[in-house]
């Protein structure tokens, strides 16, 4: 039934198109927000469920695991569904996702956190299957990553804001002496004091799931077109003839792996730095800043993306610039230390190359999906699935990075970065060109 409802992108007005990705725009604020609270929650756990790096870690783990196990399947579900009946299954799924907080907040047990992650992550993945390639097709070809950009603000203004929110929710100024009162205590008193301060996730993730399950709601009953993905030009039709699954579009495959490490690269700068910078003497209360400095750094990245593409530079060159940037900041990090000042906050200049990343990878995703998606015709749907599934680099990575700080050192740990980078860049350059996997001579 809503199958025969979908209409073709190129038979909707300007004003139909500027709804469309207004709606989009909503789901990549909520995307944010549910995504870059993890940047808190980590050290939150960290302190709260007495965790080492690794087991810290194992909350991106949970979160994004659950791309690598439902990209697929979503984009079967959405072949059968439809866009907006689909994505409204992915809020609920979240609904549950975050009411599995309230049982895991009540009782300290991590491994229900966990849970709940992982079913957050699951609709997430439905979600993002169905928003990306509206936002790929809603437009011009060569104006995508202008439009990604402006999703790419929506996304991380939400970031900005989730750690902010959840530290005046749940953290108090009073905070940074409980936790060192809380290192020095032992046996009932601490489980007492821990049980006290992971109880204050109960509530807000109490009306998080509540409006999840109205934004189900909303999807579903918006104007939101059903966009028809199946009807392809004799261009593309032509150009696919033979070509039975998506793994016949290397560019794609290979695109999926840039995915991998782009994301992985991302949430490794975003979810590390509040730990990299208290290791390097700063107070909690003061690092739980600097995720918002670092997304801050991606939306001026953005900014400058909506203004210069593609009048003046275009969204591939602006690819292979942001990841020769990326490798170059690594490598600072990994090279350069001394204390310095700047805004206020005394720390080690590595942190400062971190905050910077948030830049480098700023039109990283946005130049990526336009390559890999290019010309996919009726296998769009299961190509932006294998995108998505690129997502669980956000798992892995910071998983890496976690047993590499144990075993090492934080600074040691981003070592990790440097392959995600020179990866990117052999995409950028060279991947993103490959039509067959057999090279011609």
């Amino acid at each position: 039934m809503e199958q025969n409802k979908a209409v073709q992108i190129s038979s909707l007005s300007k004003r139909d198109s500027a709804i469309s990705i207004s709606i989009i725009g909503l789901l990549f604020f909520i995307f944010g927000f549910v995504t870059w609270i993890n940047a808190i929650l980590i050290p939150f756990f960290k302190i709260a469920c007495e965790l080492n790096h690794f087991e810290s870690y194992l909350v991106a783990f949970a979160f994004y695991i659950a791309y690598l196990v439902m990209s697929l399947p979503a984009g079967y579900l959405l072949k059968k569904v439809g866009f907006k009946r689909g994505m409204m299954y992915g809020f609920w799924a979240m609904c549950i996702g975050a009411l599995l907080f309230i049982p895991a907040g009540l009782t300290r047990t991590y491994g229900i956190f966990l849970t709940g992650l992982f079913t957050l992550g699951i609709g997430l993945a439905i979600l993002q299957t169905a928003a990306n390639p509206y936002i790929t097709i809603l437009g011009a070809k060569e104006r995508a990553a202008q439009r990604f950009s402006i999703m790419g603000i929506c996304n991380k203004m939400a970031g900005i804001l989730a750690p902010l929110l959840f530290s005046a929710v749940v953290l108090r100024p009073t905070d940074s002496a409980l936790f060192k009162k809380i290192a020095l205590m032992q046996g009932v008193e601490k489980a007492q004091a821990l049980d006290e301060l992971i109880q204050r996730v109960v509530l807000p993730y109490g009306i998080v799931a509540v409006l999840l399950l109205l934004l189900g709601f909303f999807v579903r009953l918006s104007p939101l077109p059903e966009i028809d993905t199946e009807t392809e030009t004799e261009e593309v039709s032509s150009a696919n003839e033979g070509k039975n699954s998506i793994l016949d579009f290397p560019y794609l495959v290979l695109g999926a792996v840039a995915i991998f490490f782009h994301v992985g690269s991302q949430v490794i700068a975003v979810d590390s730095i509040v730990n990299y910078a208290t290791h390097h003497g700063m107070d909690f209360m003061e690092a739980k800043t600097f995720p918002s400095y670092t997304l801050t750094a991606t939306i001026i990245g953005y900014l400058l993306g909506i203004t210069f593409i593609p009048k003046v530079l275009s969204q591939l060159n602006a690819l292979k610039i942001c990841t020769l940037l990326g490798l170059a900041l690594s490598c600072c990090i990994l090279l350069f230390s001394g204390r310095m000042t700047l805004f206020g906050h005394q720390t080690d200049i590595s942190v400062w190359f971190i905050v910077l990343l948030g830049f480098a990878n700023s039109m990283i995703w946005a130049g990526v999906w336009p390559l890999a998606l290019d010309n996919l015709g009726r296998f769009i749907k299961t190509g932006a699935s294998l995108l998505i599934m690129g997502l669980c680099g956000n798992a892995i990575m910071p998983l890496l990075y976690g047993y590499w700080a144990d075993q090492h050192s934080l600074r040691e740990a981003y070592w990790v970065l440097i392959p995600c980078y020179t990866y990117l860049i052999f995409y950028a350059f060279y991947g993103h060109k490959l039509k067959s996997w057999t090279i011609k001579k």
